[in-house]
């Protein structure tokens, strides 16, 4: 799929935009004074797949936490999210944060964002602004009678010209709302008005306060995947109500579904079951899919868990490796063809140990 051209922002050493891999992100929900929770989650996402972290700086012992990461020697990205104290931005670009993540409705007059954008351009860090369903700007609120779609847009691209005008061209614009069809249509907005053609920010995109469980997880798949697929987005985060490592989950698996993950990974497929299904398929796909999760293999490698010999080969001969279960056995087959029959008892050490097979030939 083709992706809109936007410009290439540097965060710490991860690159956004300019057609760069779509940058997975999210957000520490731990004490922000302490260190050791925050350090520890951070090290977690890390593991997950996080390429770019953001914590909350609402004040100076916050920076100071910020501080001791950097120091510690985090390998990812750290943003500062900041909200009304333009003083908690300032003080977080000093102890080294990677980027900036700032709401210049909310942080004062004029003059207060002009100092924040002056002081990312001293230290070369970007910033994200952008507009959600809490923080458009009064002039849109009243032109449009609310946060739609086109007051989403407006509101984006003011704070943008505002950095700007105080010589910030490192930004990266963020729409979102909890509306997943509105977020489309404010990003598909943005993505067609002229001025933002003349100067392409990359696109943080997903959808905010989407909930936990089912509910947020296909939120923010309709929602950030609808616009992918459109070519729209160079960086992402499922915002959901839950540990952040399940967001890094929820984005990869997006990415992965449309082919846009970086890296290798495991793509596993499997089939719903029917009653021709003589083996327990359900339980297979969730041992299989805790073993994937943790593999980084260093190409795509697609594997299948398929229910019956009656389909499931044939459906399923682009894999490099499956099983299709038989009655109390399954076979093992690669590429459509059969490499042997196993016990039901040893389909998941034979399908586990087929596939680090093929994740250790392609580190």
């Amino acid at each position: 799929m083709n992706r809109h051209f936007t410009k290439t922002v540097k965060v710490g050493n991860v690159a956004i935009g300019g057609g760069a891999p779509i940058a997975v992100q999210s957000m520490t929900n731990t004490d922000p004074h302490d260190f050791d929770a925050v350090f520890g989650q951070i090290k977690r996402l890390e593991a997950a797949g996080c390429d770019i972290v953001r914590i909350t700086v609402p004040d100076k012992r916050a920076a100071e936490t910020l501080y001791k990461l950097k120091c510690a020697g985090t390998a990812i990205p750290i943003v500062a999210d900041i909200h009304y104290d333009y003083r908690a931005a300032l003080d977080a670009i000093s102890a080294g944060a990677d980027k900036i993540r700032i709401n210049p409705g909310n942080i004062g007059g004029e003059d207060r964002v002009k100092a924040v954008a002056e002081a990312c351009v001293k230290h070369g860090i970007p910033a994200r602004v952008g507009a959600n369903s809490g923080s458009c700007r009064e002039e849109e609120l009243k032109k449009y009678g609310g946060p739609t779609p086109e007051a989403l847009c407006e509101s984006a691209l003011a704070y943008a010209r505002m950095l700007r005008k105080y010589g910030l061209e490192d930004i990266v614009i963020s729409i979102k709302s909890s509306d997943t069809a509105g977020t489309i249509e404010a990003n598909r907005l943005l993505c067609e008005n002229k001025e933002y053609l003349e100067a392409p920010h990359p696109l943080h995109i997903g959808i905010t306060e989407a909930g936990g469980g089912t509910r947020g997880l296909i939120k923010g798949a309709v929602g950030i995947g609808t616009l992918l697929a459109e070519g729209i987005g160079d960086t992402v985060r499922v915002s959901l109500t839950d540990d952040p490592t399940a967001e890094i989950a929820a984005a990869r698996d997006i990415l992965s579904s449309l082919g846009l993950l970086s890296g290798g990974y495991i793509d596993l497929i499997s089939c719903p079951t029917c009653g021709r299904t003589k083996i327990n398929v359900i339980g297979i796909y969730r041992e299989i899919s805790a073993f994937a999760a943790a593999l980084r293999p260093g190409r795509r490698i697609k594997a299948a868990i398929m229910g019956c010999a009656v389909n499931g080969i044939q459906e399923a001969r682009e894999a490099d490796v499956g099983i299709a279960g038989g009655d109390g056995n399954a076979v093992l087959f690669s590429h459509g063809e059969i490499v042997k029959t196993v016990p039901e008892t040893e389909i998941i050490p034979e399908l586990e140990k087929y596939i680090e097979e093929l994740t250790g030939s392609y580190e």
